[in-house]
């Protein structure tokens, strides 16, 4: 089956359609060409996503903003058996998703490949790809690198129907961490989770980035990942370590509140992971 057929890409894009349109060419000009889904975030008036001539790029504009939900809004709509996530700044290396897709197909249990994202125009690794590489986790010869319970979201691809299955990424989330809660998702229904160091995803952070809110949402979303999917023991010790390790007491408080306005959602979906994956989870503390 060709690459197109068995994997395409899904972009959450708000308020930035220069960017958007030249990530949409270097994916349109893969050799695998995917087909392209853009949901847009609700974009103001004057900076939605342009309307593309390629057939094999959609565009769908939702209502309000769902932050990273609008991948799930994406994934709902392609027919493939898997999916790639790319943001609006974003993109895949050549041959980058046939390699993707081959891996899933050649692993029934594997749900999400974690990609070596590349960032700026100096093509830095992610500092999170050494944390990935590095992982504790016992190393499985069944899969095809390092375990993880971790990703970065544009440098993800996903078999569509682990993701569905587990419900995509929180609506609730936004933008910043909203990966934590669904590998774990993800682990405590029984799919596996890897690093593959030769999968390749490009990312130039857009300087339009507020990294204040994006820092705030990130402690808000790892508070509710720990008390959505946590013993109420290790949630506590999560929030004690994650608000003592934030270097910034202002950012950090405000998470806090932004997270304790959550209490009532997060006690009403509260599940705890099986006790393996909290084993895993604390090797990685």
């Amino acid at each position: 089956m060709p690459p197109r057929e068995r994997i395409a890409v899904v972009i959450a894009a708000r308020d930035r359609p220069q960017e958007l349109a030249a990530t949409v060419g270097r994916l349109s000009a893969l050799p695998e060409r995917p087909s392209v889904v853009v949901v847009d975030n609700a974009s103001h008036a004057g900076s939605a996503p342009p309307a593309f001539d390629d057939p094999d790029v959609e565009v769908v504009r939702l209502g309000r903003n769902l932050g990273g939900a609008a991948r799930t809004v994406g994934a709902r709509r392609v027919p493939t058996p898997h999916v790639a996530f790319s943001d609006d700044d974003s993109w895949w290396a050549p041959g980058a998703l046939a390699e993707a897709a081959d891996i899933l197909d050649a692993h029934p249990r594997l749900g999400l490949v974690a990609a070596r994202v590349l960032v700026g125009p100096r093509e830095r690794e992610d500092p999170v790809c050494e944390a990935m590489r590095s992982s504790p986790l016992p190393r499985r010869p069944d899969l095809p690198g390092p375990p993880v319970l971790g990703f970065v979201a544009c440098g993800a691809v996903v078999r569509r129907s682990a993701f569905l299955e587990v419900g995509g990424f929180h609506p609730r989330f936004g933008i910043g961490g909203e990966e934590e809660l669904l590998a774990l998702d993800l682990a405590a229904t029984g799919w596996e989770l890897a690093y593959v160091d030769h999968i390749v995803a490009h990312h130039h952070p857009s300087p339009s980035r507020d990294p204040a809110a994006r820092r705030r949402g990130q402690l808000r979303n790892a508070l509710w990942s720990a008390w959505l999917r946590r013993p109420v023991g290790a949630a506590a010790r999560a929030t004690v370590r994650l608000m003592a390790g934030h270097p910034r007491r202002r950012e950090a408080a405000g998470a806090l509140r932004d997270a304790l306005r959550g209490v009532r959602w997060v006690a009403r979906e509260r599940q705890t992971v099986p006790p393996a994956v909290e084993r895993a989870v604390r090797m990685l503390e």
